[in-house]
């Protein structure tokens, strides 16, 4: 029988009797590594480039000059818009060559933020942005992405295009005052038909016509939200030490960007798509030391969707991920699911991510529509508590599935020196024929309390090296002691 792209198609189930294992230079596979074969990094090799990477990745600095909001006309106490006197501040700093635009301490309250090149929006110590729920503060509208597909709509929350050497740093708060009752009522939950239902078709239907952007125009009648902080064609970006709270969409989402800092930042968000930070077509990007409390993936790495993002063609790659700590959301790091134009040269280290509304750790999630290419991806030194599907999560099923004539392929995946205490199973992997899951690896793992079998479907290569999985009921061989 022949298999296409020469790896066998696998369907596994490993019983829960035989999870208790150290699996010591083992292989659980299909095939012989066609990927491996062709050049794929694995292990400390692959780990080699983060001190490059790193090198490239330097937060901008600004002028030691301050330009406080209130000098502009801002007023404390949450009564009065300070849209214009943030502008106006944000304005005079430019033209002086850049510097600080300080919110100082105390509630303001605000709509559109649009920041200039050399300017650092910093928030000092009490002080609470709260932004304004009325979509009219949100426009003109602006070139911006929605789920992967480029589009007019209002204007994020924060937002910079075509800027260099910009931030938004300091301890205070980031209030988007997003609720049922306003932007997250768009796409309510168990609604017969969310307003926003409408808007999304048509913005797919322009993605699949490959309609200029021009004539993509959302905004005022239609429901596409707005992300909450994205920097659009930008350079030099840093986001450090601010708090995010209750925002419509995405929290941070840098789009098209080069030299991305995300440092030490806190995002409690639990509405709808509340992805926490969500670079897409970005290069050498920094997350470290950051807090993410969501109500969707905490971590997204993207690259657009379906034939607009093979259009602009620009893949994430070189993204360092360390130091974080990953509680509710549907993934720790994910991979997806707009990536169709790939991802590559991801690592992940020193994390620390356990919820009980933590459903996976590593998520790659893709499709036939979305095809895409990720590879290269490093995951050590995390310590895991409870996830509610799974370690590693593979989902080609995703959505439409196998319905689209483009293949994804995820390879070379290493997870190395992972451990967890609680989790439904291991690995939750579907693909399917033609689609390429390959030079998954792991090594030096423990993962206990696993309560049930494995689920493997159309995969090449998975190999343990020093392996335990430990099930939650442990059983024996029928000639060995009882397990203790």
């Amino acid at each position: 029988m022949k298999y296409k792209n020469g790896i066998r198609p696998m369907i596994t189930e490993i019983r829960r009797c035989l999870l208790t294992a150290a699996l010591v230079m083992g292989s659980f596979s299909g095939a012989s590594s066609p990927a491996r074969a062709q050049g794929g990094q694995t292990g400390q090799a692959g780990w080699q480039a983060v001190p490059g990477i790193l090198a490239r990745i330097t937060p901008p600095t600004f002028p030691d000059r301050d330009f406080t909001i209130t000098s502009f006309g801002a007023a404390a106490g949450g009564q009065s818009d300070c849209t214009d006197a943030i502008r106006k501040a944000i304005e005079a700093c430019a033209a002086a060559g850049g510097g600080r635009v300080v919110v100082p301490r105390g509630l303001f309250v605000t709509g559109a933020i649009h920041l200039k090149s050399n300017v650092n929006l910093h928030l000092a110590e009490g002080a609470v942005l709260k932004f304004s729920p009325d979509p009219k503060q949100y426009l003109p509208v602006v070139y911006t992405r929605f789920e992967g597909t480029e589009c007019l709509n209002y204007s994020p929350l924060i937002y910079a295009f075509e800027q260099q050497n910009v931030a938004i740093t300091g301890t205070g708060i980031l209030d988007g005052s997003a609720s049922a009752e306003n932007w997250w009522g768009w796409t309510k939950r168990g609604s017969a038909t969310p307003p926003a239902s409408g808007s999304i078709r048509k913005l797919l239907d322009f993605n699949d016509r490959k309609v200029p952007v021009e004539m993509r125009r959302f905004g005022e009648g239609e429901y596409l939200r707005p992300n909450f902080i994205q920097p659009y064609r930008c350079r030099n970006v840093l986001i450090e030490g601010v708090t995010i709270n209750n925002s419509p969409m995405w929290e941070i989402h840098p789009v098209l960007c080069t030299n991305v800092t995300v440092r030490g930042v806190k995002i409690m968000s639990h509405g709808p798509n509340n992805d926490g930070c969500d670079p897409e077509s970005c290069r050498d990007v920094l997350i470290e030391n950051c807090t993410f409390d969501t109500g969707d993936d905490c971590i997204a790495i993207k690259s657009g969707r379906n034939d607009d993002g093979r259009r602009v063609g620009v893949p994430s790659e070189n993204i360092i991920v360390r130091n974080c700590t990953m509680k509710d959301g549907h993934g720790g790091v994910v991979m997806g699911s707009e990536v169709s134009g790939g991802v590559r040269n991801v690592f992940v280290e020193n994390c620390r991510m356990d919820s009980p509304n933590l459903e996976r750790a590593l998520r790659f999630k893709s499709n036939a529509r979305r095809g895409g290419v990720i590879e290269n991806i490093y995951m050590r030194n995390v310590e895991i508590g409870r996830v509610a599907e799974a370690i590693l999560t593979v989902d080609f099923l995703y959505e439409t599935g196998a319905d689209g004539p483009y293949k994804p392929v995820v390879r070379t995946v290493s997870i190395e020196n992972v451990r967890s205490a609680s989790s439904p199973r291991v690995m939750w992997i579907a693909g399917f024929a033609g689609a390429v899951i390959d030079d998954i690896n792991f090594s030096d793992c423990v993962f206990r309390g696993v309560e049930a079998s494995e689920r493997v479907e159309h995969a090449g290569s998975i190999r343990f090296t020093n392996v335990t999985i430990e099930p939650l009921v442990k059983g024996r061989s029928r000639n060995s002691p009882e397990a203790k």
